[in-house]
């Protein structure tokens, strides 16, 4: 679907803030997102740019399920089918990401917004970026980049991912960073799937989506996307990246990292920004949310009966995992554990509790802890192993961490008090107090 669709359809349901007052890319807009968090916005005028913004479309799970036409408890199952049953998008040749192609390129004319006092410069931090290798295909993937010059920009690129293998391997790999997606393709670049597989394949599972061929590099694109930057990043030409807020709202450091040298700007006629507020809601959810049904996945091959998956927001949506069960043996609390870790590799911390327990309030969760958790026989260390970068805490270099999992599941064989809380009586109080 095209983002504008998307926005249009807010608007007429109320959903929308529009801000029409003059505001700038640097700082402005961002303050404005942040105050208004989660409620979705439309920037119409811009100071210091032609094109419009937007930001806040997908902060909550419930917008996101709103979008899919879905109830939140059926994001896990309808991802995990998207993952499982892939499919081939459809590939067109006059493409509304391209009804506009930029005579030069000067990235001064986008709105690329500096976020934050601490910057290195202006950020994209909602780009999708397309790659390929020769074995192993396209890649899409969430990939950072930080203004450096009019045609150049330089791109925080991860050791591990498939993105930095296609570019050990190569020396220099063809890009395309995608900004203006809906969340069929915002979510596919987001999970976490073996290097080979087309995500992009995944977006069209959760809903028909069509692809273009990019105009100067060997790449199918999302064709309904509203802006695309094409390029070459090499992996020896570097330059500092950095500073920036990271998903776990603290500041990372500044490192070397490759240029992306932009070579041609494609839009829709009146294409709209994509802004993506760093280390707030929608970041989170956007990345955290898509890595659940790998964890439930993980559980479910334990032949354990899990119910749902929640990667925190207390947890920066990446470093936390609460997963309930429905327990039908002693030691199913204990597996599920070491099967979330194994679904997600940069969790730190695993809880696991009841069915009964509401794994999306803070309350309940601390309350199953408190009354049927034992640290001596329910506690899980594991030995020190790589997690993830984005921990502060972490062994600098080589993210090694000590990761705990707490079973916070009640005993089969209760022997002492009860487990369960006690329930009181419902009432209908308009008997009592009328309408």
């Amino acid at each position: 679907m095209i983002l504008e669709k998307h926005i249009e359809k807010l608007k007429k349901q109320g959903k929308l803030t529009t801000i029409e007052q003059k505001i700038s890319k640097k700082l402005e807009i961002a303050g404005v997102l942040k105050a208004l968090e989660p409620q979705p916005v439309l920037f119409e005028n811009l100071e210091d740019s032609e094109f419009r913004v937007t930001g806040n479309l997908f902060c909550t799970k419930n917008q996101i399920a709103d979008y899919f036409g879905i109830e939140v408890a059926e994001l896990i199952p309808t991802l995990a089918n998207a993952i499982e049953n892939r499919s081939r998008p459809d590939i067109i040749g006059s493409a509304p990401a391209q009804e506009v192609v930029m005579d030069s390129v000067n990235l001064d004319n986008l709105p690329i917004l500096i976020h934050n006092a601490i910057d290195g410069g202006p950020y994209i931090s909602s780009g999708v970026v397309v790659s390929k290798d020769p074995e192993y295909g396209q890649n899409i993937d969430f990939h950072r980049a930080m203004q450096i010059s009019k045609d150049k920009m330089v791109a925080r690129v991860v050791k591990g991912r498939d993105f930095y293998k296609f570019l050990e391997r190569n020396g220099e790999v063809d890009v395309a960073f995608c900004v203006g997606n809906t969340p069929e393709v915002l979510i596919a670049a987001a999970t976490s799937v073996e290097t080979g597989i087309d995500e992009l394949e995944i977006a069209n599972a959760l809903r028909e989506i069509k692809l273009t061929k990019a105009k100067t590099v060997d790449l199918l694109i999302p064709a309904e996307c509203e802006f695309v930057l094409e390029g070459r990043v090499i992996l020896e030409e570097k330059h500092a990246e950095g500073p920036f807020i990271d998903l776990t709202e603290t500041v990372d450091v500044i490192r070397q990292e490759p240029i992306f040298e932009v070579k041609k700007i494609t839009h829709r006629k009146n294409a709209i920004w994509q802004a993506l507020l760093p280390g707030r809601s929608e970041h989170k959810v956007l990345m955290g949310m898509p890595r659940e049904p790998t964890v439930y996945k993980k559980i479910k091959e334990r032949g354990i009966d899990v119910i749902d998956v929640n990667i925190t927001p207390g947890g920066a949506s990446w470093l936390h995992i609460a997963v309930k069960v429905k327990k039908q043996n002693e030691d199913d609390g204990l597996k599920a554990i070491e099967a979330a870790f194994a679904g997600h590799r940069s969790a730190k911390h695993v809880w696991v509790y009841d069915e009964d327990i509401d794994i999306y309030d803070e309350t309940d969760r601390e309350w199953a802890m408190a009354t049927r958790f034992q640290g001596d026989v329910d506690m899980l260390i594991k030995d020190k192993e790589p997690g993830s970068s984005l921990d502060p805490s972490a062994e600098p270099g080589s993210k090694m961490t000590t990761k705990i999992g707490f079973d916070c599941t009640k005993v089969m064989d209760t022997k002492g008090k009860s487990f369960d809380r006690a329930e009181f009586p419902e009432v209908d109080l308009t008997k009592y107090l009328g309408e």
